[in-house]
């Protein structure tokens, strides 16, 4: 939970709780969504990663305000997580199914709570505007009506619309009933704001490393030991790897990841590198930004025309 939801009386951060439990569970169930389609092992660990931390922070929240019920289902969610959280291991239909029931019961506890502190707050005169809710049935026909007619015109190359159906069909098929669409565009705009910031750093920090490369093709050739100056570089191009894999940049990802590996060899001097690979390297970091800009702007069009679809 956030530290400004701490620093409140635990009656009252129960509704902002609901709306950040809200946003816990669609993030896993995007996880789960690419779990279950088999992604490379350590894709994997990331993406179990995402939902254990997700339902571990719901269960400590939950804890923290007295919600014993949200606090309950989430413990118990978590064994179910473990079964699927290797690569190597033998992973059922079975598992996954295991786990989307148990993250049913969070959802319907969940529910329950909001229901309990929407009536509280109603009986003492200061009730809130309730989210804007729509049966699971009602939002999936709006889904795929968008999706058949953004098939027929390939608008949107990034496809997330497929990760928000999957969601919604994992919470109804789980007995969810009702969707918050005031939470889901809530959620879609921070998906957007989360990739963006992205971008913000690594515009700001690839010139930087842009400098670096630029120095070591200029002294290429001249027998001299990689400097000790390349250590703080090195450390940004992982962070910026880190954050690629947060955001699910892949293309990022990757050329982060093999930067990082040809900067740790080129610092310890365990390579020679000519000039024209350095040249080579300079060219894909341009094309990278520039396809990190593409890929955002997409993602920020698609998840804006999903919102706009959205009642109101």
């Amino acid at each position: 939970m956030s530290a400004e939801l701490a620093d409140e009386s635990p009656k009252a951060v129960i509704p902002a709780f609901v709306q950040e439990a809200h946003e816990w569970l669609q993030q896993i169930h995007v996880a789960l969504d690419e779990l279950q389609q088999g992604p490379h092992p350590d894709r994997h660990v990331t993406l179990a990663h995402t939902i254990k931390s997700g339902i571990a922070n719901m269960g400590e929240a939950a804890a923290a305000i007295g919600l014993s019920e949200i606090e309950r289902a989430s413990c118990s969610a978590l064994p179910f997580v473990a079964a699927v959280e290797n690569p190597n291991g033998r992973i059922s239909t079975n598992d996954f199914v295991g786990l989307c029931k148990q993250l049913g019961h969070i959802y319907s506890a969940l529910t329950r709570a909001a229901r309990v502190a929407c009536e509280a707050e109603a009986v003492s005169g200061h009730a809130e505007k309730l989210p804007v809710t729509i049966a699971s049935g009602e939002l999936l026909s709006i889904l795929h009506r968008f999706r058949d007619q953004q098939a027929r015109l390939g608008n949107y190359p990034r496809n997330l619309l497929a990760a928000v159906i999957a969601q919604v069909e994992g919470m109804k098929k789980n007995g969810g009933e009702r969707c918050n669409i005031t939470s889901l565009k809530e959620f879609l705009a921070r998906w957007s704001d989360g990739e963006e910031a992205f971008l913000e750093s690594v515009q700001k920090q690839l010139p930087a490393v842009a400098a670096e490369i630029n120095r070591l093709k200029s002294e290429a050739g001249g027998g001299g030991q990689p400097s000790e100056q390349m250590q703080p570089i090195v450390e940004q191009v992982a962070q910026l790897s880190s954050a690629a894999q947060q955001v699910n940049a892949a293309q990022m990802l990757a050329f982060c990841t093999g930067l990082h590996s040809f900067l740790t060899l080129v610092m310890q001097g365990r390579v020679v590198v000519a000039v024209d690979k350095y040249t080579a390297v300079e060219s894909r970091l341009i094309d990278n930004v520039k396809a990190l800009q593409n890929w955002v702007e997409a993602g920020r069009m698609e998840r804006s025309a999903i919102s706009g679809i959205l009642p109101a």
